[in-house]
């Protein structure tokens, strides 16, 4: 039982997890903002899902990064 259970992830992803959901959250509250009937303005057509779109590219990232002292111990 004095077994040190790994995470799955490192600190760094998981800093960069919170950083896109954070993002995210940004985003969909830029696209509650818009003022325009159904969200046709340029808040609801291009600012808060451009910055969905960047929430979800970091989180696309935070899996798939690796750090070097990571890579070298493997």
């Amino acid at each position: 039982m004095s077994e040190k259970r790994k995470l799955a992830f490192g600190k760094m992803n998981y800093i960069v997890m919170i950083t896109g959901v954070i993002v995210l959250i940004i985003g969909f509250i830029f696209m509650t903002m818009d003022n325009e009937p159904y969200g046709f303005g340029s808040m609801g057509l291009t600012v808060g899902p451009v910055t969905v779109m960047l929430g979800f590219l970091i989180q696309f990232v935070a899996l798939f990064y690796k750090s070097e002292k990571e890579s070298k111990s493997e």
